[in-house]
Order: C-alpha cells, then structure tokens, then sequence
C-alpha cells in the first residue's frame, strides 16, 4: 500500500460522518470537532480528488454522486477496521458473548432453553440481538449468529445446528375441522387441509413452494397475511388458522398438545446453522457453542 495516494485520515472520516449524517454539524459532534474543521476537511478532499463531494439540498448537505461513492466505501472500510479491533478485544475474553438470530428463532428455540444456561453459567454473561437481516458479525461486533438456510454465508464458518423440517400445525378445535377420515399420510392430504384457514408470514416463500409442489393454487389459499412468523404463531395457537413452521419451533407447543401436527415436511438440504467470522474463538464462546451444540 502507498499510503501517499491516501488524503488524510481526519479528512476521510469527517467527509464519511458528514455524508452518512448529511450534515456538518451532526458529524462535528460525532467526532467531538468545531463545525469549521469538518467543512475544511471536506473542501480539503474536494481539491484532492478534484471534483464536489457535498452539495447543498435544503437545509441539508448531502453528498454528490462521487460523494456517494466514496462515503460508502469510506463506510465499509471503517466498519471492517472496527470490526477487527473489537474481535481482537473480545478475543481478551472481556465483555459479554453477543449473540444476533431471527425473534421467531430466538422466542420459540432459544429462550426457553436458556433459563438452564444462566443457571448453569451465570459467571458468562450473553446478550442476544433479535434481527431479521443477516448482519457483518464482525463490522457489528457479534460473536455469533443462528441463521436458517442452506449453510453458506460468504465470510463466515457455519455448523449445523438443528434441521429445518417444516410442520402444517393448527389449534386442536380447528383442527377438529377436518373430515373424519383424514389422514397426514393420504396423497390428497394437503388439498383438505386448505379447505381450513391459512396464517402466512409475508416473509416467507417456503409454504408457496410446497403448494406449488403438491399441485395446488397458493393464490386460491384462505389466507390472512401477516409481517413476521412471531405473530403468525400467535395468531395460530389462538385458533385463527393452520401455519407452516420450522419444526424445531413448535415442538414444544406439539409435545404440550397446544397444537396438533398435521402434515410433515422434510428438506435434507435447509437448518439452522451457527455462524461465527473466522479467528481466535474466546473460551467463554467455545463454553456457549458446546452448550448450544447439547441443547
């Protein structure tokens, strides 16, 4: 690297705050500056590269096209260094273990099993970080993540963690709806079961694919959409209407009898797999992973 083709850094990082705060005035504060130091910083990069990098919109500064450009790779950049000084620190074994999955996840497999990780372990302390997005364990300082797919996220080590088979499931009053003769294992097994209502999480395109599979309209479903699988579940232990889930998240509730399993559906090929970025792994993490490993 020919540090000599690089303006300076206080530059660079007062245009990236200004950029992604789009105001002078809020990336002074950020960095703790006069208002005056981040506008020269910008004008000094500015004649570096030879063209505008901020303009003016309103009453906000925002960045140009180029500008746009280079404060997203400034953004990236930054990100990847903090990431690297907070591995590097949490490596010490300082901190709590942080922990990001999905909150259906997180609600449904991981809480009710964590009161006995606490007990056993109260000496490591974890905090978890429910999130849908599939986040930069690294640039956001994450330990770990359980996410469901096939295995392969780009930058990360993935370990299977537990199967994603799916179930139809439903409350055992609606499912005391369906004909007296039916049977999960019938070849017409799935077209009686969307004469009852549908519960759909709009996120989720696995029940489409296996309407579309057993030859059956998804768009002919009596179907109530709903944004995310924690008030799907919900809505289906109330009794509104049959979902499909992730095995591993209704075994209980099937085990309890608050929901009746009445089609199965195995995929070899999709779980929830443990996601950690790739280095020195502190002891108090490899004491979580084998537990979550057990449980």
């Amino acid at each position: 690297m020919d540090w000599r083709d690089i303006p300076s850094l206080s530059a660079l990082r007062a245009f990236e705050a200004a950029a992604r705060l789009q105001s002078y005035s809020g990336a002074a504060r950020e960095l703790n500056v006069t208002h005056a130091a981040v506008a020269q910083h910008v004008r000094t990069l500015e004649a570096h590269f030879g063209q505008g990098l901020m303009e003016r919109q309103g009453r906000a500064m925002v960045p140009t096209v180029a500008g746009r450009r280079l404060a997203h790779d400034l953004f990236n950049g930054f990100s990847e260094i903090a990431g690297g000084v907070r591995a590097l620190a949490a490596a010490r074994g300082d901190g709590p273990i942080s922990l990001t999955t999905t909150p259906t996840f997180a609600e449904n497999w991981l809480m009710p099993r964590l009161a006995r990780f606490w007990a056993e372990r109260p000496d490591i302390p974890l905090t978890i970080a429910p999130d849908e997005r599939v986040r930069d364990l690294r640039r956001d300082g994450h330990h770990l993540a359980i996410r469901y797919g096939r295995g392969k996220w780009p930058g990360v080590e993935a370990e299977f963690l537990v199967s994603a088979d799916t179930v139809v499931v439903g409350h055992p009053e609606l499912a005391a709806r369906l004909p007296v003769d039916y049977a999960a294992t019938a070849p017409n097994a799935a077209e009686k079961l969307t004469a009852l209502p549908w519960l759909v999480d709009t996120s989720y395109g696995e029940l489409r694919s296996w309407l579309l599979d057993q030859g059956l309209d998804a768009d002919a479903l009596k179907a109530t959409s709903l944004a995310g699988n924690s008030l799907v579940l919900a809505a289906t232990r109330a009794g509104a209407g049959l979902s499909m889930q992730p095995t591993a998240l209704v075994s209980d509730d099937i085990e309890a009898g608050r929901l009746v399993s009445l089609l199965e559906h195995c995929c070899e090929e999709l779980g929830y797999f443990i996601l950690q970025p790739p280095g020195p792994v502190p002891d108090r993490v490899k004491v979580f992973l084998e537990w979550l490993r057990q449980a």
